[in-house]
């Protein structure tokens, strides 16, 4: 007979910093870590890999965290809010695939993407950055600057007519993408 193995992916906060004091697990997403712990100063991901946000409800700055420990992840990443809420990022096997758009909703110029990208300027030799995006395949970060620098912000497969939308700001342009690959331990 067929063994199977099941494979969960875990992440565990800690109310203080050096994984100290009371501690809550997941194994999936939540919104809204507030009726667990009273706080969040650090973090260990025991596998899989998450995106973690500095606001409920996934809102806020993003923060990309795969197996590891994160003792003081505020001081790391200079965050002046601890973790609200964390979405696992479920498995990918196979092609990524990503079509950007110089203006919003799909409009300009179209680029498809399959890899990462260091700086859309520089590769397309477009004046700026993309303002919107149809992921076909894979998941992503996107960054707000070139060479992967800047916040990031998590897409997964979807249709993303407008960033202003999503991130809350002016018109938001992205200027590097790279694919999420090698979380599962």
């Amino acid at each position: 007979a067929n063994k199977s193995t099941t494979h969960t992916e875990k992440i565990i906060f800690f109310e203080d910093r050096n994984f100290k004091g009371h501690s809550y697990e997941w194994t999936s997403d939540c919104s809204d870590m507030a009726p667990f712990l009273a706080r969040c100063h650090s973090c260990r991901v025991e596998s899989g890999c998450w995106m973690v946000y500095d606001r409920p409800n996934f809102m806020g700055n993003q923060y990309f965290v795969r197996r590891g420990e994160y003792a003081d992840y505020m001081s790391m990443w200079g965050m002046s809010e601890w973790v609200k809420s964390c979405r696992l990022i479920p498995m990918h096997r196979g092609p990524y695939r990503t079509r950007i758009y110089g203006r919003e909703n799909f409009m300009g110029q179209m680029m498809e993407i399959m890899d990462d990208c260091d700086s859309v300027t520089e590769r397309y030799h477009w004046s700026s950055g993309f303002m919107s995006c149809h992921v076909l395949d894979g998941h992503w970060l996107l960054y707000e600057m070139p060479h992967y620098k800047g916040r990031m912000w998590y897409f997964q497969p979807g249709e993303y007519r407008n960033f202003r939308e999503m991130v809350g700001t002016g018109s938001m342009r992205f200027m590097s993408m790279r694919r999420i690959l090698d979380c599962w331990y």
